[in-house]
């Protein structure tokens, strides 16, 4: 399965395509510096992939290439900081308690 991952600022958000059909998003909403992931989804057809997974790592990578700060709202984002402390820099350290990281 070939997969694309890419953001479409028209609508504020991530896509992840899978041979070319939209598999699923991330929300977000930017303002100045902060990007706040607001919601996640994968089509219930793509399920069990690692797609929600491919898609988060690439916005939280787009963010950092960005240089913006990121509120991870959304759980689904929480929760893969929680669980890849490499990414947990992206969120202001003053704000690490209120998402529980």
């Amino acid at each position: 399965m070939a997969t694309q991952v890419s953001d479409n600022e028209e609508s504020s958000r991530y896509e992840i395509h899978a041979d070319g059909e939209l598999a699923g998003f991330a929300d977000y909403h930017r303002s100045g510096g902060v990007i706040a992931y607001l919601h996640t989804e994968i089509g219930p057809e793509f399920g069990g992939r690692g797609l929600a997974t491919e898609l988060i790592r690439a916005a939280l990578d787009g963010a950092r290439a960005d240089g913006l700060m990121v509120e991870p709202f959304c759980p689904f984002v929480r929760a893969f900081i929680q669980k890849n402390s490499d990414y947990r820099d992206l969120v202001p350290a003053d704000e690490w308690d209120r998402f529980g990281l």
